[in-house]
């Protein structure tokens, strides 16, 4: 059997856009590979701690959480699986910027941030794949798997938390671009409504408009109208889970390509014109750490396939 001699305990910290699962949900989603009767155990006898104390099995994880795992046998855990070499070119090449604290990537649609619900492996993983010499690297937070663009990776366990707290207190400036059904009409709109995560029975996550979600905040400007289309800039004023899809069906502009939120007939529009993706990608990112007072503001063109559809619609 191959067993690490001494493992180790290990401190997760919760994302931003983590908070509000249960605490075994959420250690199960971490922990692949560890059964989930080793899982409940841990919980029960008390060798998780939050913030070093104790909690209930029903307790629901906040941002910025320290979650102490106690060691758990290598045995218990199935070896990571390697992305192919074409992976990891194309997030070799995804890189925007690096210092000595994070690391910006452009993320490409279709891959998910991490593996887990069927997927072996994600943009972390292929990243440490990729650096297997690097003593931290973790998500400051999280996309869409069809969602392309700006992403934090800390390669500090203090730039993490630095990060995290910017998130809490809205200390970040995210923007994205995002083709939505319709012609938008006016300027600025402010869309203000409470979200809530739901898991069907199926285990697939969904977000709705609901008055006892958390308070969420969009800020949509108009970039160019067509048609029967609209492309808008979406100010993500908090961050939470799918916000961006959700508001903008919330208001009747739901996204293109969107299958879950969005609207068929004009998807299958869109898709007539070459969309075989969500057209939402994260343009731009903007903060600055208050501990150090290093000031970031990184940006990612719209990728090739998204302008394609741009040039196929008709500008109004």
């Amino acid at each position: 059997m191959n067993q690490t001699d001494h493992p180790q305990v290990r401190v997760i910290e919760v994302a931003a856009d983590e908070e509000g699962q249960r605490i075994d949900n959420f250690l199960v989603t971490r922990l692949k590979g560890v059964p989930k009767s080793r899982i409940y155990r841990i919980l029960r006898t008390g060798e998780v701690r939050v913030n070093r104390g104790r909690i209930k099995p029903g307790y629901r994880v906040q941002a910025g959480d320290a979650i102490r795992i106690p060691p758990l046998r290598q045995a218990e855990t199935a070896p990571p699986a390697r992305p192919g070499d074409r992976v990891l070119e194309r997030v070799a090449a995804s890189i925007v910027f690096e210092d000595k604290g994070l690391l910006v990537l452009d993320k490409p649609s279709g891959l998910a941030v991490h593996g887990g619900s069927g997927l072996s492996f994600g943009l972390i993983e292929a990243l440490r794949a990729l650096r297997p010499d690097a003593p931290f690297l973790e998500l400051g937070h999280r996309l869409d798997r069809d969602t392309s663009g700006c992403i934090i990776i800390a390669k500090k366990r203090s730039v993490l938390r630095a990060f995290h707290a910017l998130l809490r207190e809205g200390g970040t400036d995210k923007r994205y671009l995002a083709l939505v059904k319709g012609r938008w009409q006016g300027g600025e709109r402010r869309v203000e409504a409470p979200l809530r995560k739901n898991v069907t029975q199926s285990g697939e996550r969904m977000v709705r408009v609901a008055e006892d979600g958390k308070p969420a905040l969009t800020i949509l400007r108009p970039v160019t109208r067509y048609g029967d289309a609209t492309l808008v800039e979406a100010e993500l004023v908090t961050g939470r889970t799918h916000q961006v899809r959700v508001h903008a069906a919330h208001i009747g502009h739901p996204i293109a390509g969107d299958d879950k939120y969005g609207d068929d007939s004009f998807n299958k529009r869109m898709a007539a014109l070459g969309l075989r993706r969500l057209f939402l990608h994260a343009s731009a990112l903007s903060f600055t750490l208050t501990e150090s007072g290093q000031s970031l503001d990184v940006s990612a063109p719209l990728p090739a396939e998204l302008h394609t559809i741009l040039e196929n619609l008709e500008e109004t």
